[in-house]
């Protein structure tokens, strides 16, 4: 395989790694014996929810920082992000003495935007989207001659993120496949890039896979016509990730390195963050999680040793919450039934009992005699009930059947 044209080489990764190595650390690899049993090879977790600042956003911020010039440096360095990208260069230039601006949008969670702060960024806020942090901080790069550090699109920074392909080959050196999740594809086209030229130096192939959420991917059309277009999002739990149009710079190596990208849902995604809590005991973001959610889909094929990226850890802890209740939805331990009930003492108390000889914990009930089309001898009863998986969720449906009702699944 013959060195990128635009991208780092593989001397250059490896001259990077010992630049980045001052702030971030050597992420733990752990093996999972649930995710091995899914795939029918093993898997291992790339931990960079652990990593300084909550993600590998740290690499390559600080490794483009840390080739300003002093002139640059003293005029200062701004950004613009929604959450990590944010904390990397604020930590960044904390380390190497830079004053830093951040933009962020006004409903940023509040614990990134304390950690921003923490870091000793000024932050200011603008807009409800990222759209807006964008245009701001590149207003204020032109009006002030601070330094603008994109989140993805440029050469210092995949080359800091490509550091984690030579970690990762260190750590894993007979890994067969990489996984990994793309927004703008700063992360995968760097990771791309030190683990293809590594593998083709040593003789083999490595293959690398990209993941991205469904309401938000943009590589797949993008590689269909073969140009970056624009697309629209919708709305994802996986923001961090939510990015409308390939970086320039990373849609070139993702198309010379990366041998597939695939898609996930929201329900993916979800399952994917309560397995990595309940399995691994590990907190990760949407967007970091999304490599996991790939295997759980059978998305990604069992070719050998598999190592998925878990590219970030700050969450919400509100956010948690509600994917928790999504993901033990979507992992069918949540059951919500309409069930139509005779107006007459001791329906509710039967029904209780079935659930209790069922085993299955109730939530929420809600037993109104005022919905719409109901005739003046029925009550409708909404119940929310925990179960323990598919098949315990069929029990309580038949036994609720089997004693005379006709429960609707909500």
């Amino acid at each position: 395989m013959t060195e990128p044209a635009s991208g780092p080489t593989l001397a250059q990764i490896e001259e990077a790694r010992d630049v980045v190595a001052r702030v971030a650390q050597s992420t733990p690899m752990e093996s999972s014996r649930y995710l091995h049993e899914v795939l029918g090879s093993p898997v291992l977790l790339k931990c960079e929810n652990l990593q300084r600042t909550g993600s590998y956003k740290i690499r390559g911020a600080y490794y483009r920082m840390s080739r300003l010039t002093p002139e640059e440096r003293a005029r200062g360095v701004v950004a613009a992000s929604a959450g990590n990208h944010a904390q990397g260069v604020a930590f960044a230039a904390r380390e190497l003495g830079i004053k830093a601006t951040i933009f962020m949008p006004l409903g940023v969670a509040l614990p990134k935007l304390q950690a921003t702060r923490d870091y000793g960024a000024d932050v200011k806020l603008r807009g409800h989207t990222v759209t807006e942090p964008l245009l701001a901080a590149a207003e204020y790069a032109l009006e002030t001659g601070a330094v603008l550090i994109p989140p993805f699109d440029h050469i210092d920074v995949v080359t800091g993120q490509a550091t984690l392909g030579l970690e990762i080959l260190d750590q894993a050196p007979d890994v067969a496949t990489v996984v990994v999740p793309i927004g703008g594809g700063g992360l995968i086209s760097g990771v791309a890039s030190a683990v293809k030229q590594r593998a083709a130096a040593e003789g083999r192939d490595i293959r690398v896979v990209g993941v991205q959420a469904a309401r938000a991917a943009a590589y797949p059309p993008s590689l269909a016509i073969g140009e970056a277009v624009d697309i629209t999002i919708e709305p994802t739990i996986a923001d961090g990730i939510a990015v409308a149009k390939p970086g320039t710079l990373n849609f070139d190596l993702v198309r010379e390195y990366v041998d597939e990208v695939v898609t996930v849902s929201e329900d993916d995604i979800a399952r994917a963050l309560l397995v990595l809590l309940e399995r691994a005991k590990l907190v990760v973001e949407p967007a970091g999680a999304v490599s996991v959610a790939a295997i759980l889909a059978g998305k990604i094929p069992s070719l050998g040793p598999t190592v998925a990226i878990l590219s970030g850890g700050n969450i919400d802890p509100l956010l948690m919450q509600r994917v928790i209740s999504h993901g033990l939805a979507a992992s069918d331990r949540y059951l919500t039934l309409k069930i139509m009930l005779p107006d007459r003492p001791g329906q509710l108390a039967r029904i209780s009992e079935l659930l209790a000889e069922a085993r299955a914990n109730v939530n929420e009930v809600l037993h109104t005699r005022h919905g719409t089309g109901l005739q003046l001898t029925e009550v409708e009863l909404d119940i929310s009930v925990e179960t323990r998986g598919p098949e315990h969720r069929q029990q309580v449906v038949d036994l609720l059947r089997g004693a005379g009702y006709n429960p609707q699944i909500g």
